[in-house]
């Protein structure tokens, strides 16, 4: 499908037909397969605007925003604000939806200047919010790192135009992503098909320019796995759900719950320089965010990197 092509410079106000709200684009953000984002500015208060050429699949979205505002009590994806259409010229009309800005870090530029660990620690919180989605009936589908933000110690997400309902056709997809791409399965929406993205995501951190599959893609992507500068136990989690062996996210974030239990040591704070620090943001990214330390009996301040 040929992507809508929109070119809205900084200061231009889309102004809606209905709901007559106007939005002032400071500047464009990205764009997907049905629409551009840009980060506009209404009374004072900044967000994100998308603004495409087909009503129906826009409408898609701005349903799946609802729908996930609170799914089982927690929230995901930016929150809903309004969803309009905008008359530019005489006989045009653009359908734009509104939706909470989140200001964070990309993944991969919050993993800088971490240490290696910190990629099983945010894929974790990727497969506790996919928990929800998997049990509310959908799967995220185009699950990549350019859907993902870090802000807050909380890896969110900010585009839901890949979700599918479990049991039909994945409706967008990124190749290097895609576990039928690389021959490990079809494009259903199942758990699983998600899962396989997480450990592609994992694999991105060490591969971030990615790479294409070569005349055999299994074997290229093995021989990627074991060049790959992560530690061997996050390699044999990858490698299992490439073979199938976790059938949910709670699976998989239990597998590598157990390896960051290995991690834990029993000493205090005082006694190593620095675990402080580290533990803190560590254990408010596991805590806080989406999973019960004590769950693992694991005490905040004795998490070392």
């Amino acid at each position: 499908m040929k992507k809508p092509v929109f070119n809205l410079t900084s200061g231009t106000v889309v102004r809606g037909k209905w709901n007559h709200h106007a939005y002032h684009i400071i500047q464009k953000l990205g764009e997907g397969a049905c629409g551009v984002v840009y980060l506009c500015q209404k009374n004072g208060e900044k967000y994100a605007l998308k603004v495409g050429t087909e009503s129906s699949r826009l409408m898609l979205e701005v349903n799946m925003l609802k729908k996930f505002s609170k799914v089982q009590g927690v929230k995901l994806g930016p929150s809903f604000v309004d969803v309009d259409d905008w008359l530019p010229t005489e006989g045009s009309n653009y359908p734009f939806y509104v939706m909470e800005y989140i200001n964070g870090q990309s993944f991969s530029e919050f993993l800088k200047g971490k240490k290696k660990e910190w990629v099983g620690i945010g894929a974790m919180q990727v497969l506790s919010d996919l928990e929800h989605l998997h049990n509310a009936g959908y799967v995220f589908g185009d699950l990549k790192t350019d859907n993902l933000l870090v802000a807050d110690s909380k890896v969110q997400w900010i585009d839901v135009g890949g979700v599918t309902g479990i049991g039909r056709a994945i409706k967008e997809y990124t190749e290097f992503y895609d576990r039928g791409y690389w021959g490990y399965g079809s494009r259903r929406a199942e758990p699983s098909y998600d899962l396989f993205a997480v450990t592609m995501i994992m694999l991105e951190t060490v591969y971030p320019q990615r790479f294409t599959a070569k005349k055999d893609p299994k074997m290229t992507l093995q021989d990627k796995l074991k060049q790959a500068d992560l530690p061997s136990d996050y390699k044999r989690v990858i490698s299992a759900c490439w073979q199938g062996r976790y059938h949910s996210a709670t699976e998989m974030k239990e597998a590598l719950g157990h390896i960051l239990m290995k991690r834990v040591q029993p000493t205090k704070p005082s006694v190593r320089k620095g675990i402080q620090t580290d533990s803190s943001e560590w254990g408010e990214m596991l805590g806080v965010s989406f999973i019960s330390l004590s769950f693992y009996g694991i005490s905040m301040w004795n998490l070392w990197l």
